[in-house]
């Protein structure tokens, strides 16, 4: 069978995020993790999710994968095509986003394509080109500050020009009100003028359905999970999407655990909240330097306690704690250090039984999910805008709630285990 709508996403969770959007707007969308071998089944799916660790690795390793992605879903007749970001924009100046999005537009054939990350949903909008959290520009938020692409230019078309050798154009939200015909006509204006990327406006989700509709032909889209909710419709409209059935929750048997490395303001709140009626555990970079037995002190630690109910295991920080331990350990170091370790007290935490887990981070979600060896996701319900429950395909019995580090409520935690038996 051929697939609808193939995307490409360059964290675990953003994928996730991706496909709880599509799920509610009627694609039953499966989520595979890493590239997958040639021989590797079609999900019976509207929508496949191909989830990569690409955001923050080398630009030209992200675009090696990006095109691998690319060509397991042409080989399967997929129709439309989708690179997912954060809604943060979350690059540098050499990339990835930029690069990523040539290589798959050269790959395809095509010269033209959109870039927009907002998500209204939870508060992301895109003005001017300008990218906001809430009525503040994102440089403004807080949110600016991620310890491996921190964003300090709200500027949308900026930030992508420094990424593109091609001429990045702006579709702005007078444009974008006026309906499908104006902001179609927008997009063939730009293409006609030499512009191969367009930042498109979008402040609201009636926004977000009007742009969906103006990308019906075109062969690449890229941004946030948000502007993902106006394609089921075009698909629909060609007769190509059937109503399917509603999304499972994960009926799994077993402990419960989450599991924290996003540094994020919510993030690190949602651990707050936590602490205040649960156990939590924290794990010390600098621990894990010194060669100390971090993951088996951590496992000892929650079989104690896992049996009277879900634990918590994070190493959350502040900002200046964080820039403490990467000037002492390196930027690079102390990530994939503390992820490694998150990944094999996953691994200890499955062994003892866990069969529910919450995951809080894209680059945390990435080492847990590749640790455990799952290569496959079916999306549950959704808890919070974002971020859906999924249950691992195949041999394992695994529930499983990837979240992007500033989604959530703040009792997020508590909450996305009680809704499940």
């Amino acid at each position: 069978m051929s697939i609808l709508l193939g995307a490409i996403a360059d964290d675990f969770t953003g994928a996730t995020d991706l496909a709880n959007n599509l799920v509610k707007q009627g694609m039953q969308t499966t989520q595979l993790i890493g590239v997958p071998d040639a021989d590797t089944p079609v999900p019976d799916a509207d929508a496949v999710i191909i989830a990569l660790k690409s955001r923050t690795i080398p630009a030209a390793e992200a675009v090696t994968q990006s095109l691998a992605a690319l060509a397991w879903l042409q080989s399967h007749g997929t129709q439309q095509f989708f690179f997912k970001y954060c809604s943060t924009f979350d690059s540098t100046a050499k990339g990835n986003i930029g690069p990523v999005a040539d290589a798959l537009l050269d790959a395809l054939g095509s010269d033209f394509t959109v870039a927009c990350p907002a998500f209204p949903t939870n508060a992301r909008t895109v003005f001017k080109g300008h990218l906001f959290v809430g009525d503040v520009l994102l440089n403004q938020s807080g949110l600016q500050n991620h310890p491996l692409t921190p964003m300090t230019d709200a500027n949308l078309v900026s930030v992508l020009s420094s990424q593109t050798p091609h001429k990045v154009g702006l579709v702005a939200e007078e444009t974008v009100i006026q309906g499908p015909a104006a902001i179609r006509q927008a997009f063939d204006d730009l293409a006609q003028s030499g512009h191969r990327h367009a930042i498109v406006d979008a402040i609201n989700d009636d926004d977000l359905m009007q742009i969906g509709v103006a990308l019906a032909d075109v062969k690449l889209i890229t941004g946030g999970s948000g502007i993902a909710i106006g394609l089921p419709e075009n698909f629909r409209k060609q007769g190509t999407l059937q109503e399917g059935t509603a999304p499972q929750w994960p009926n799994v048997k077993g402990s419960a655990a989450v599991l924290a490395g996003s540094c994020s303001i919510r993030t690190r709140e949602q651990v707050a909240a936590w602490k205040t009626h649960s156990p939590a555990l924290e794990i010390d970079p600098f621990a894990i330097s010194k060669g100390d037995d971090v993951v088996g002190n951590a496992l000892s630690w929650a079989a104690d306690r896992i049996t009277d109910g879900p634990v918590l295991i994070y190493s959350s920080a502040d900002p200046a704690d964080v820039t403490r331990v990467q000037e002492e350990l390196g930027r690079e170091d102390a990530g994939s250090m503390v992820e490694d370790t998150l990944g094999r007290i996953a691994q200890g935490l499955v062994e003892q039984g866990v069969r529910k887990m919450v995951v809080a981070g894209g680059e945390t979600s990435g080492a847990v999910v590749s640790a455990l060896e799952v290569k496959a996701l079916r999306i549950g319900p959704e808890i919070d805008p974002g971020v859906p429950w999924t249950t691992a395909v195949g041999d394992k019995e695994l529930a499983l709630a990837l979240k992007s580090g500033n989604f959530g409520d703040v009792d997020f935690f508590k909450r996305a285990l009680d809704l499940l038996p």
